[in-house]
């Protein structure tokens, strides 16, 4: 299990800083509108929507809004005619940091573009599909608060066929599955009383590269920055890992 969670760790301490993006509205309305369109749209029959409806609550993003991007998901919304197709651009860091990016667009040649930019000002490169996919392996992942009895969650994992778990700071825990067994797994843990507090799916790296350079440190966080900034980008993952002392002195 060890290295399943080192982006999810970089996300959290970054997450002070991304707090400020004013684009987690469009990202996360996009994905319901995704989401809705995908499969019915109704939340108590498809999953991915009742989870993009969810992080969008948690988000603060106001019922009204969320009803209007089920709407265009669905094709119901008056005068709406876009056309978000997904698209996963791959490239690397400064450093030979692994870098993955999932965006919603109506756009590709802006999109492309806008991403092509952030890596060359940035000290890294936008490459060709498959040129870093092949390090990472996607994976369901359940985050699960307030762990009392880890035993207990262990349990509750193999009944609902997890892989494996970890727990991470103040009594919580990340239970890892399959893509496809996802839904089974966060409906068994939260009938077995767990908190669960996100479902999300997530890239993992099978390998990590270790960046001690200060300069590269604060390159590769800006461009990472303004990945997550742009509009059409719905996610990045990276495969680099650095100490708490180095990524405070970088975004400082």
């Amino acid at each position: 299990m060890a290295g399943h969670s080192k982006w999810a760790n970089i996300k959290r301490q970054k997450a002070v800083v991304d707090a400020k993006r004013g684009s987690i509205f469009t990202q996360l309305s996009r994905a319901i509108i995704v989401a809705a369109r995908s499969g019915i749209p109704d939340p108590a029959g498809n999953f991915q929507l009742r989870t993009a409806i969810d992080k969008a609550k948690a988000a603060g993003i106001p019922n009204d809004n969320i009803e209007r991007a089920i709407a265009k998901g669905a094709g119901t919304f008056a005068g709406d005619n876009t056309n978000l197709e997904e698209i996963r651009y791959e490239g690397y860091g400064p450093g030979g940091v692994a870098i993955l990016i999932e965006a919603l667009t109506d756009n590709r040649n802006r999109t492309a573009a806008d991403i092509r930019v952030a890596f060359s000002k940035n000290g890294g490169n936008l490459g060709e599909t498959g040129c870093v996919s092949w390090m990472f392996s996607q994976k369901g992942v359940c985050v699960v608060e307030d762990v009392v009895d880890e035993e207990n969650l262990l349990e509750a994992s193999l009944e609902a066929d997890a892989e494996s778990y970890e727990m991470i700071e103040n009594n919580k825990a990340e239970v890892f599955t399959e893509v496809v067994n996802l839904e089974k797994l966060s409906q068994t843990l939260k009938a077995k009383n767990f908190n669960v507090t996100d479902v999300e799916l997530r890239w993992i790296p099978g390998n990590q590269v270790e960046v001690t350079d200060a300069d590269q440190a604060k390159s590769l966080l800006k461009l990472i920055d303004i990945l997550e900034g742009l509009d059409d980008v719905q996610n990045v993952t990276a495969n680099f890992e650095m100490s708490e002392n180095l990524m405070a002195l970088s975004m400082a």
